[in-house]
């Protein structure tokens, strides 16, 4: 064991391991079992009992280990009070034998992968699919995986319950696929990855820890998928849209820490060899000639660079992207930024007319991206109140202090400017 110094130490350690570490542990624990959630409230007991040890005796060598050695045991115990089969208990024993049998420094098998196709397998229902992945996987919270998906943290925690209970009941293999049902499953994981990679990405400071670090998970997973499946086009073009939104991270917040739009960005301050492994990785994709969603979005990324960086406007082209992006998605979200670019071409009025309609999809009422985009459209055309209603929403629906401040100074431009 290694020197602790203190609770707070220990705390932040044990806080470290679970950032990085979660998946991976719960994969190796579940895999035999097919009892998520058992893992995972055996891995919770772990990472308190090592937050309740770790200050008086030192902190492991290998904080892994300790906390598999643990949660292991856990499960075991959980088992057998709840009188569970003789083959479960055999399995929990198997896990036990194979632990204690290796030595400190054993590297935990990384079963991420398999998991995360467990979690997308056909009997799981879909819409709940890649929110399971984001909660086992990257143990994020309900509220914050419901926010994503734009829907109650009480409904996403119902739906996520049942999800881990159909993996358990229908003894759902953790394995790779077969080719022929790649496709579908390969879908819920990128879309899984990405989604953690968003939430992270919204930390544009890279000052809370816990995204910053889910950026770095997303990015493993993501190369971990490109690695394994490297004939698969649109791993290879989640990859490009994941780099080219990482490659301006520096460039989205001013030395002083405000939000800066695209447009007003310091191009110098962009990382250039993430955008050139991205344009790689795109035409990679391209000589598959299997046009898809992720292809499509981190063309529409590499379209915004070019035109930052050489000033010639591409709207017409960007458009092009949307339209077809939008035919394969009908996201409402699309349909915003696709508004978004038909501003530049034919004005706010057509891009209100071509904005989605929250009576159609309630979803956008608790949006904060509509209610920015619809403020903006609004100022445009003179529609003072509706566009004071709209910046009011929006600051009101935003996370992000910088963002929050960067609307508050469009709102104030905006009532000066009518003045």
């Amino acid at each position: 064991m290694h020197s602790c110094e203190g609770e707070e130490q220990a705390r932040s350690t044990a806080e470290a391991v679970a950032r990085r570490s979660y998946g991976k542990l719960v994969a190796f624990l579940c895999a035999r079992t097919h009892d998520v959630a058992a893992a995972e409230d055996a891995l919770s007991e772990a990472f308190a009992s090592a937050l309740a040890d770790w200050p008086h005796h030192g902190c492991p060598a290998n904080p892994e280990a300790w906390l598999l050695t643990v949660a292991r045991r856990k499960l075991v115990d959980m088992a057998r009070r709840q009188h569970s089969s003789d083959l479960v208990d055999e399995d929990l024993e198997q896990i036990v034998t194979v632990v204690d049998a290796t030595p400190a420094d054993w590297e935990i098998p990384d079963r991420r992968l398999t998991l995360m196709f467990a979690c997308a397998h056909p009997a799981i229902d879909a819409g709940i699919r890649a929110p399971l992945i984001l909660q086992v996987i990257l143990g994020l919270d309900a509220a914050t995986i419901a926010s994503a998906f734009l829907m109650s943290p009480t409904a996403m925690g119902k739906r996520l319950v049942r999800a881990k209970s159909k993996i358990r009941e229908a003894a759902i293999p953790f394995c790779l696929p077969e080719r022929e049902e790649l496709p579908g499953r390969l879908d819920t994981v990128l879309a899984a990855i990405y989604t953690a990679f968003s939430e992270g990405w919204s930390d544009a400071a890279g000052t809370d820890t816990a995204r910053r670090d889910l950026t770095g998970e997303a990015f493993f997973l993501a190369r971990l998928v490109t690695e394994l499946l490297p004939a698969e086009p649109e791993a290879l073009g989640l990859l490009a849209l994941m780099l080219h939104a990482e490659a301006r991270r520096h460039a989205r917040r001013s030395d002083e820490g405000d939000y800066v739009a695209l447009a007003d960005q310091d191009v110098a301050r962009w990382d250039l060899q993430m955008i050139d492994e991205a344009e790689a990785l795109l035409l990679r994709a391209r000589a598959f000639g299997v046009v898809g969603r992720y292809q499509l979005e981190a063309a529409v990324q590499s379209a915004h660079v070019h035109r930052c960086r050489t000033g010639h406007a591409n709207w017409e082209a960007v458009l092009l992207l949307y339209d077809a992006l939008f035919a394969i998605t009908g996201s409402p979200v699309v349909a915003i930024n696709r508004a978004l670019v038909l501003a530049e071409l034919e004005g706010a009025h057509a891009a209100l007319d071509a904005m989605p309609d929250p009576a159609c999809d309630t979803r956008l009422a608790e949006y904060q991206p509509y209610w920015a985009a619809r403020a903006e459209l609004l100022a445009n055309t003179g529609a003072h109140g509706d566009a004071r209603r709209a910046y009011e929403i929006a600051i009101g629906l935003e996370r992000d202090p910088a963002v929050r401040r960067f609307l508050e100074r469009r709102r104030a431009e905006f009532e000066v400017s009518k003045a």
